[in-house]
């Protein structure tokens, strides 16, 4: 697959929902949970559903920024085999019937390390990602990881948090591309809300650094919250809530039912119209 095609599809994105003058439904899953076929199948349905943006979690065995919910969703994926090759086959799957929605993989660094990363980056383009976010890799250690993967093509795309000093954010905001990702709350994924008011002036300060959109994520539950947040950035970034709705229709031995795929794209079209009505 033409790089250059990869490279265009998140700023494409956002000009065309700033053209329609709507927000980015950012939608989390891990690959491979609760199995590969089920979760290739929600990941297909998810932009009819209106997700804007795919992030797509890289299972890993100690998924340390995470909450309970995603961390037990890589335990899924990890116990029904799912492993990077197959999460970049699924990207390479989704690609033959999608050719311009956004793929993101999020994870951490270990994985990708031992792949190696050279060639996880010149098969993650091949696939048709689009960008990453690795959590464990500071800009400190931008040579390892950030510069070759923009050199390949691919936007880095990094977290910035409550928490983040005016001299740290210059340091994380100096490679980023794509977009901005905003950590509404202190603490790990799916524990807590994020209060409006002290996103919106975060998320001014950012914009007021770097001509990147700023996605809002952590906390982001309800199409009531998801419309809140539209209001004050360029996108929010739902992912403990569609976790959450996975493990839920799982049956007794954690196998997928027939209501585990719908279960995840009526939410998605939930959180999509509130996202709408913003």
């Amino acid at each position: 697959m033409d790089s250059t095609v990869s490279k265009s599809r998140i700023g494409n994105t956002f000009e065309r929902l700033q053209a329609a003058g709507r927000k980015a439904l950012v939608t989390f899953t891990t690959a491979g949970d609760p199995d590969y076929a089920t979760s290739l199948e929600i990941v297909k349905g998810l932009p009819k559903a209106g997700a804007d943006i795919i992030e797509l979690g890289m299972p890993f065995s100690d998924p340390m920024a995470d909450g309970p919910a995603i961390q037990r969703s890589s335990q899924r994926a990890l116990r029904s085999g799912q492993t990077l090759r197959k999460t970049l086959d699924m990207v390479r799957s989704f690609r033959e019937t999608d050719s311009e929605t956004p793929i993101i993989l999020m994870g951490y660094y270990n994985p990708i390390y031992v792949f190696p990363v050279d060639a996880f980056l010149d098969e993650a383009v091949a696939a048709g990602v689009d960008g990453l976010i690795v959590v464990d890799v500071p800009p400190e250690a931008d040579d390892e990881l950030c510069l070759p993967a923009l050199k390949a093509g691919l936007s880095f795309i990094r977290l910035t948090a409550p928490t983040t000093t005016e001299h740290r954010l210059e340091a994380v905001l100096a490679n980023t591309s794509g977009f901005v990702y905003y950590v509404s709350i202190t603490g790990v994924t799916g524990t807590r809300s994020p209060d409006f008011g002290a996103v919106e002036r975060k998320v001014a300060g950012i914009k007021s650094r770097t001509p990147l959109p700023v996605v809002v994520g952590f906390g982001v539950r309800t199409p009531e919250q998801a419309k809140g947040i539209a209001a004050v950035s360029d996108g929010a970034v739902v992912g403990s809530v569609l976790v959450d709705a996975i493990a839920q229709s799982l049956d007794d031995a954690q196998r997928p039912t027939s209501l585990t795929i719908r279960a995840v794209l009526d939410l998605v079209e939930r959180l999509s119209s509130g996202m709408k009505a913003a």
